[in-house]
This record gives structure tokens, C-alpha cells and sequence, in this order.
């Protein structure tokens, strides 16, 4: 049986490299795949998946209204798939979640999915939320805090460095935005190691 798989993570930890790597697995062996990845998210371009390391691929771009069971079902008029693989996967709907479940149940293809567990307030986004609830295999992508422990949480940064707490839960942005803590370090709001720019902003 074909299985869904999330790779979570906090930020900077590495998943578009293995979404990558994954796909290029894939097709050294001959094997076609599709990668999806959220219209929301353009910092590299619209339809494509860049890792912090330099590599990227094309991709196809969807938004929350999209049916993504069907999209992949149309691929294959043209050919065999043999993996899905989708990027930023916090971004999918429940209703996308499961059509990701479909994919694997119906069509037996897995899929691998990977993205951000929770929010910089601490809050599991939407897709994130079902894709814990319903994926067959659960892989925790690990990254370090400056403290040197673990980072299982996000902060988001004003434009002075400072932590904030306040805000949309989505507001696209890289390391000028976002730093990744272990749960002590976003419990005080501490995003740096040392220096002025330490606590919560007013």
C-alpha cells in the first residue's frame, strides 16, 4: 500500500533539500514524480522549490481551492507516476490533506509531504494540524537552536531583529524573519545567543 509521509520541522532545517533530493532519487532510477508547491509562497519564484544550499527544481504551483487527487489523476492520462512530493505542506487545507490520503489509497501512489508543524505563535497550522492526524509515517526533521538544543519552535522578527507575537499567522519570509528555538528559548522570546535584540517587542 502506498503511504503519505510527513517530514515536519521547525525552520532552516533542511526539508526543501530533502524534498529534492527525494525527487532526484526517484528519477536517477527512471521514475517520474511531481512536485507541488504553494502559490502563497514566491520568494524563489513562481513553480519552483529552492533549498537554502542552492538546489531547485521546477514545480507546479497550487492554491487552497485546487484539487490536487485531481490534478495528479490528469498526470497520469500522460504516463505513470511513481511519487508525489509536495513542499510547504503547513500551507494545504484538510480538505487537500485528504485528497493527499486518496492519492496513496486510490491511485497508489505515496506521497511525501513536508512542512512547518506549528506557527510563531505556537499554533499548528491547517495542513500540518491533519496531515499529523492522517499520514501513515511521521518523520521529525531536526534543526538546533543557538543554545546548541533542539528547535521545535519559530519566532517571527520585526524588522530590528526583535521577536514579536502578534500578527497573521502567514507572512512569508526567510531568516531576516524567522528564527528557529527550542520551546525554553520561544517561551522567553530569546532569538539570539547574545546582544541587545534578545526579548519580545513591544
Amino acid at each position: 500500500m502506498a503511504k503519505l509521509y510527513f517530514y515536519y520541522s521547525a525552520m532552516n532545517a533542511g526539508k526543501s533539500t530533502l524534498l529534492l533530493q527525494s525527487s532526484y532519487n526517484y528519477q536517477e532510477r527512471g521514475m517520474q514524480t511531481v512536485i507541488f508547491t504553494p502559490a502563497i509562497d514566491d520568494r524563489f519564484g513562481a513553480g519552483k522549490v529552492t533549498s537554502r544550499i542552492g538546489l531547485q527544481s521546477e514545480a507546479r504551483t497550487f492554491y487552497q481551492t485546487d484539487n490536487l487527487f485531481q490534478f495528479v489523476e490528469q498526470d497520469l492520462v500522460q504516463g505513470p507516476l511513481h511519487c508525489i512530493l509536495v513542499d510547504e505542506a503547513q500551507f494545504l487545507t484538510k480538505t487537500q490533506v485528504r485528497q493527499l490520503t486518496d492519492i496513496c489509497d486510490q491511485l497508489r501512489i505515496p506521497v511525501l509531504a513536508y512542512g512547518l508543524r506549528t506557527d510563531f505563535q505556537g499554533n499548528l497550522f491547517e495542513g500540518s494540524m491533519y496531515l499529523l492526524a492522517l499520514a501513515d509515517s511521521l518523520v521529525e526533521v531536526k534543526t538546533i537552536c543557538h543554545c546548541g538544543r533542539k528547535a521545535t519552535m519559530v519566532l517571527r522578527l520585526d524588522p530590528q531583529g526583535r521577536p514579536i507575537q502578534a500578527g497573521e499567522q502567514v507572512q512569508i519570509g526567510g531568516n531576516d524573519r524567522y528564527m528557529s528555538v527550542c520551546r525554553q528559548h520561544f517561551k522567553q522570546g530569546l532569538a539570539y545567543r547574545g546582544g541587545d535584540q534578545l526579548s519580545f517587542g513591544d
